[in-house]
């Protein structure tokens, strides 16, 4: 979402301190949001200021360049550690789950990889018994057999 620009803020909060329209009627007439009005007025109240607050939106980062470099080394030596690992290694004072988002940013997963690939040629499974249930005696039902279908059963 955009910045509405310092221009527009000016000339809502002129429509609306002329006491001509209401809240509504100012949103409505600058295609702007009832919440957006609400929002200046306020920030004009309690600052004394109308211009977009940029250093208001969000907490910073505890992870610098340096310190997501620190941390792909750390993983890079030991691919085996742990969150609470990597924290306790790097020293700094966050939640597990935002070392989680810094690996995902750095494109470095938890997928577990086996120490070789799959082989393709070799079976993963035995040779079967036998094509589907005919090759076992019990698994049908008694007066049942493969020739016979339900509806003859019934009948």
């Amino acid at each position: 979402m955009q910045t509405i620009s310092l221009d527009l803020r000016q000339r809502i909060l002129k429509a609306y301190d002329r006491q001509d329209s209401t809240r509504d009627q100012v949103a409505r007439r600058f295609d702007v949001s009832v919440g957006m009005v609400k929002k200046l007025l306020s920030q004009r109240q309690r600052l004394g200021d109308i211009r977009p607050q940029y250093h208001r939106c969000g907490r910073k980062s505890l992870f610098d360049a340096a310190c997501c470099k620190r941390l792909g080394n750390l993983v890079a030596a030991r691919p085996d550690a742990t969150l609470q690992e990597l924290r306790e290694a790097l020293g700094v004072d966050c939640t597990l789950v935002a070392i989680h988002y810094v690996l995902i940013r750095l494109g470095l997963t938890y997928k577990k990889r086996h120490s070789m690939p799959a082989s393709k040629a070799a079976r993963t499974w035995p040779k079967g018994g036998g094509a589907g249930a005919a090759g076992k005696a019990g698994s049908t039902r008694r007066g049942w057999s493969s020739s016979t279908s339900r509806r003859s059963k019934r009948t």
